[in-house]
This record gives C-alpha cells, sequence and structure tokens, in this order.
C-alpha cells in the first residue's frame, strides 16, 4: 500500500473519496433515523435503505454510459448534482415529506452506482493490474474505517441540529470530491463506439458475468447469502428497542464498531487474496458475516458490539474480493458495465430480502430471521470458499 500511495494521483484520489465517504456514512444513517423518528416506525426506517438499494434497478444503464465516456468527468458531474439534490432535504420538515426522503435516497443510491461503475474503470486506467487488490483494500478500509467517526459525527449534528444540517455537510463533501477529481493528471482515452446495437451493450456486463466462470461463483455465491442478510437492515432497530433498549441514533455506536472489525479486514484483505484466490477471499466474508451475526442472539450490549465488529471484517473482506475479481476478470472496455451489472445481480435480492425483513419483523421473532441470516450466509461462504482455485485474469468480452 505504501508504494500505492507514493503516487500523486491516488493520494489525491484517495482523499476526495474519504472526504466524500465521510458525508455518505453521516448522512446514509442520519435517513434512517430521520425515518423511524418522523414517524415512529421501525419498519419505515428500514423502507430508507430498501429505497436506497432499490435503486440499483437502474445500474446497467448507469453502466453503459460510464463505459462510453470518460470516467472521470462523469464522476465529476455526478458528485456536483447529487450534492444539489441532497439539499433538497432542507425541506422536509414533518411527516408529510417522507416522500421527498425517500426520493432523494432513491437519487442517492443511483447517484453512487454510476459513480462507483465509473471509479471500478479509472482505477484500472490509473494503476497497473498488480496494485489494483491494494487500491481496494485502501478505499474499502477508509470506506468502513469512517464508521469510527462519522455515523457518531452524523447521529450527534441530527440530534442536535436536525436533519437539515447534516445534508448541507454532505452536499459540501461532495464538491470537495468533485475538486479532487477536477485536480488529477489522468490520461484516459475516449471509448471507441462498437456500433453494435443498445440492448447489446446494454447487456454485455451480464453476459461476460454469465460466461466466467469465476465471476459467476462469487456473484452467485453472494446474491444467495444477500437473500436474506437485508434482514438487519430492519432487525437492528428492533434490536436496538427490544433488546438493547437503546434510542434509533445508537446505531452510530454500533455502526463505529462495524467501522473497526473493517480496518482489520481491509489491512489483512491483499495478503489473504494473494495466499487464497478472490473466490475464497469472498466466501471467508461471508462466513464471517455469518459468525459476526450469530453474535446478535445474546442479549447483552458487549455481545452485539463484538458481532459488529467481526461482521465488519467479514464485509471488508467480501467487498475487496468482490470489486478485485470484477476488474482483474474483465476487458476494461466493458469493466463499467460489469460492475453495474454485478451490483444488479447482488442488489436485487438485497432489495428483496430489506423488504421482506421490514415485513417479517412486524410477525415473526427477530431470533429467528437472525438464524436465517447467519445459517444462509455461513453456508454461502463455505461453498464460495471450496471452489476449485482459478487464477484471477481477464477474459476476453464476449462479441
Amino acid at each position: 500500500m505504501r508504494a500505492l500511495l507514493q503516487r500523486r494521483d491516488m493520494r489525491l484520489f484517495v482523499a476526495g473519496q474519504l472526504v466524500s465517504m465521510f458525508g455518505d456514512w453521516a448522512l446514509v444513517l442520519v435517513l434512517g433515523i430521520w425515518a423511524k423518528s418522523l414517524t415512529g416506525s421501525s419498519a419505515d426506517a428500514g423502507l430508507v435503505f430498501f429505497t436506497f438499494t432499490a435503486a440499483t434497478m437502474l445500474a446497467p444503464l448507469g453502466g453503459y454510459v460510464a463505459d462510453r465516456v470518460r470516467r472521470r468527468p462523469l464522476m465529476i458531474v455526478v458528485h456536483l448534482a447529487i450534492g444539489l439534490v441532497v439539499l433538497s432535504l432542507l425541506f422536509v420538515h414533518g411527516r408529510d415529506q417522507l416522500w421527498l426522503l425517500y426520493l432523494v435516497t432513491f437519487l442517492y443510491g443511483l447517484a453512487g452506482d454510476v459513480f462507483s461503475a465509473a471509479r471500478s474503470a479509472l482505477l484500472r486506467v490509473m494503476l497497473p493490474e498488480e496494485m489494483l487488490v491494494d487500491a481496494n483494500a485502501v478505499l474499502q478500509t477508509s470506506r468502513e474505517g469512517l464508521r469510527l467517526v462519522a455515523p457518531l459525527a452524523g447521529a450527534g449534528l441530527y440530534a442536535a441540529f436536525g436533519g437539515g444540517v447534516v445534508a448541507v455537510l454532505d452536499a459540501v463533501t461532495f464538491g470537495l470530491s468533485a475538486l479532487s477529481l477536477l485536480a488529477l493528471h489522468v490520461d484516459e482515452p475516449r471509448p471507441e463506439p462498437s456500433g453494435r446495437r443498445f440492448r447489446t451493450e446494454l447487456a454485455a456486463g451480464m453476459r461476460h458475468i454469465a460466461h466466467t466462470r469465476g465471476l459467476r461463483q462469487i456473484v452467485v455465491g453472494v446474491a444467495v447469502a444477500l437473500l436474506v442478510v437485508g434482514f438487519a437492515e430492519t432487525l437492528i432497530f428492533t434490536i436496538l428497542d427490544r433488546v438493547l433498549h437503546r434510542p434509533p441514533s445508537f446505531f452510530g455506536v454500533l455502526a463505529s464498531l462495524q467501522g473497526a472489525g473493517a480496518i482489520v479486514g481491509g489491512l489483512s484483505a491483499p495478503r489473504l487474496l494473494r495466499q487464497l484466490s478472490d473466490t475464497k477471499l469472498v466466501g471467508l466474508g461471508l462466513i464471517g458475516f455469518a459468525l459476526g451475526d450469530s453474535m446478535f442472539l445474546v442479549p447483552h450490549l458487549a455481545a452485539v458490539l463484538v458481532g459488529f465488529a467481526v461482521a465488519g471484517a467479514g464485509i471488508a473482506w467480501l467487498i475487496v474480493g468482490f470489486a478485485t475479481a470484477l476488474q482483474l476478470r474483465t476487458p476494461l472496455a466493458i469493466q463499467a458495465r460489469v460492475s453495474a451489472a454485478a451490483d444488479l445481480s447482488i442488489s436485487l435480492p438485497q432489495t428483496i430480502s430489506i423488504a421482506a425483513g421490514a415485513a417479517l419483523s412486524t410477525f415473526v421473532d427477530y431470533r429467528v430471521l437472525i438464524v436465517v441470516m447467519g445459517v444462509v450466509s455461513a453456508l454461502s461462504g463455505v461453498w464460495l470458499a471450496s471452489r476449485r482455485e482459478l487464477a484471477a485474469q481477464v477474459e476476453p468480452a464476449l462479441t
């Protein structure tokens, strides 16, 4: 990682992403707390996260755009635009404006999907292949490490001044991120049009995943786990209320513990990936999440805190392995579309599970849902970890 950060552009890039991710963590947490405070309903709070992930249904279109234009200018435009959208949260004053909170959440998720797809491709331009895992680890460690401060800061600002102040803070961070991208010295060639039909181009990412064994295994394994993992978005508010007897804002403390675990996971991910494989690292991450999730069954604060830290490490391994696999097994020309297709493939089951979790939590004991999450996640992780190791290499794009 030291060699990576010796590069001027990577230092600028990481700094800009740090600022932006701080705003992300602060606001996304507050959106859930805000909905809970406006309505008193854990289901309404869980639906915030459902709305956020539901935006991924449009991810393939965003990936198509990101592969047709230069990625850096696109990322600048996306962050400036969503920064303006976030400021509309200043008009949310009561339950009657709950629809606006959900609309901003949806657009926020959509912008994040487009930005993420473009960023994956831009890193391929900026770095040699051997540094990609380090870049993904730095970004993931930074992103999850910010849980140590950003959620607490967001929850604290919300409690003291309301959600509008957090929205303004997030808009400022988007502007600073755009400035850091503007300062990069990246020689990015303009993508050449392929001449193929729009529908063929739009589906290129999904076809590549379906015909690339390593990517197909990873996407299937993670998607199966996410069919139940989304239950946690609603269950955590139930655990806070009924088990820990804490207010919704205490979620910031739990998120910070998950960030601490993610720091350990992110720092260890490059070495683990080089010793194992991207597929096995993703499987190990799912197993780690399942172990952390099982700690939520213990009705004590200390156990829940430990569970969040363990789950954080697992999530970091999963994301670093997943992102690196997408980059190393995909041609640059369709990088953004493959990234967007992968996001869609895993976000669809996650969206379904968040909605199901919000509904099931009203009549199914929370402990039953936790057991289901743990068992399915562990089985998916074991399946991936037991796959025959295949070296990560770029597979040719299907024509």
